[in-house]
């Protein structure tokens, strides 16, 4: 069960933030500021604290919290966030986990490792871990050692289409997992009850389990019914103005 969430307010910048689809066109600030709203509430109805951070006007992308840092049930890792224009995020989010885990329980990933948080999941005690354009074979290694200095354990899994680990296969408790695209076939994950989303929807591939309630992106009906049918109560969020800077629900939170 997690207690605590922290989230970032997006900035006017955001605008200007990362995308590697342009076509879809620049988010509209005033409706990812209400997209995010209804983030918050949803995440309230599941039953958390939600600890909301100031809007950060120097990194466009820093209303994704999710990359600069990887929270375990034992310990917060900083993480290095592998594009240049987000590695000083990684810095700002360290005031709000010193809330929540004294210095000791802080690790760091450090040059020349770099780590994406969107590249992590946890199932359990146990880290996935893309290896991405984001998140290199040294970031991973540094991963790996700490996570077994706290008695948990790591795996790497490498991606060849997806931006994130998480853009295309997302656990959501009780053995079930979302997979969309080249995650369909990963040896990597075949002991679990794999829910295939659908190539026209493999947006909402990135789904959040909070409580036993799902967190689904609004206007993705096939995905909406599959994890309704697995027997979990779905909460619709929509974050089409977070889909144009390849951000999705996961990216927005850090969940603990």
């Amino acid at each position: 069960m997690f207690k605590n969430v922290i989230v970032r307010r997006p900035c006017r910048a955001m605008v200007e933030g990362i995308t590697s689809a342009p076509e879809l066109g620049k988010p509209d600030y005033e409706l990812a500021l209400k997209q995010h709203d209804a983030y918050i509430e949803a995440l309230k109805k599941c039953g958390v604290e939600v600890t909301v951070l100031e809007a950060c006007e120097r990194f466009p992308d820093s209303c994704f919290v999710e990359d600069p840092a990887v929270i375990t049930r034992k310990c917060a890792i900083i993480t290095n966030p592998g594009a240049m224009s987000r590695n000083r995020e990684a810095e700002m989010i360290i005031p709000a986990i010193r809330k929540f885990f004294s210095d000791d329980k802080i690790e760091y990933i450090v040059d020349p490792g770099t780590l994406d948080g969107g590249d992590v999941m946890m199932v359990g005690d146990h880290f996935y871990v893309g290896r991405s354009a984001r998140t290199n074979e040294e970031g991973i290694r540094q991963f790996i050692a700490i996570l077994e200095k706290y008695g948990l354990t790591g795996s790497e899994v490498p991606l060849e289409e997806v931006l994130h680990l998480k853009t295309g296969v997302n656990y959501i408790e009780n053995n079930n997992m979302l997979v969309s695209g080249e995650f369909v076939t990963k040896p990597d994950f075949e002991k679990f009850n794999k829910i295939l989303i659908p190539e026209e929807e493999a947006y909402a591939a990135n789904c959040i389990w909070v409580n036993g309630k799902v967190i689904v992106p609004e206007g993705y009906p096939a995905v909406e019914k599959a994890v309704r049918d697995a027997g979990y109560e779905v909460i619709l969020v929509d974050t089409s103005e977070y889909r144009k800077l390849d951000g999705g629900l996961s990216c927005l939170s850090l969940r603990f």
